[in-house]
């Protein structure tokens, strides 16, 4: 799956579409937090495969912690504790912007989630961020576990279903690239047979700067 590098300064694109495999949870956050309040539209793809620094023991521990904390009078009032990574990246993004002004509101309004690469991304070129990624931010050796996981043992149902969509969407990505290599080196072999007769016209077109 070819990706395209997506830098901690991103400039201004309609809309920029991140894969989320294998960033720091935190690292990602606050670059899109800042990029989505400069009036960024970003959609992110693949949370279950955001990473974490830190065990998975100790980051299960911090979130049944993060379990305990409610409203004894009424639990409804909140706070409200979302299983779904894409839910927990959302609700770390959200405690980086102002989300209770109109400037964050808007904000989080330019922001897309998803677990899975559901359609039309599938299709779409995906972009990593350098600054957020673990291979080259957490010191090799260091724990971390994968947000996925943590998701599923404290109650997130939808794992296996994801795997399968997964597995059936990579089987055509396969078959779809081993397509395209096909195609390609014909295009290079037909360019290689007609290079002697288009050799004039080639010169011709290089003086203009073709």
């Amino acid at each position: 799956e070819s990706e395209h590098v997506c830098s901690k300064k991103m400039g201004f694109e309609k809309q920029i579409l991140i894969d989320a495999r294998g960033h720091l949870l935190g690292r990602l956050s606050s670059i899109v937090a800042k990029a989505i309040l400069s009036g960024q539209r970003i959609v992110i793809v693949r949370c279950e495969e955001l990473n974490m620094s830190g065990s998975f023991y100790r980051n299960k521990l911090k979130y049944l912690k993060y379990l305990r904390l409610r409203c004894n009078v009424n639990p409804a009032r909140g706070p409200y504790h979302f299983r779904a990574p894409s839910r927990i990246l959302y609700h770390t993004i959200r405690g980086m912007v102002p989300h209770k002004t109109k400037r964050g509101m808007e904000a989080l309004k330019r922001l897309k989630l998803y677990e899975g690469m559901p359609p039309p991304y599938d299709k779409q070129k995906r972009m990593v961020v350098p600054s957020a990624l673990r291979v080259l931010k957490l010191k090799p050796g260091r724990k971390y576990c994968v947000l996925g996981r943590l998701s599923h043992e404290v109650g997130w149902k939808y794992k296996d279903i994801l795997s399968t969509l997964e597995q059936k969407r990579k089987a055509k990505s396969e078959v779809y690239y081993e397509r395209k290599k096909k195609l390609l080196a014909l295009r290079r072999k037909a360019a290689e047979n007609t290079s002697r007769q288009t050799a004039n016209i080639q010169t011709e077109l290089a003086k203009y700067g073709y």
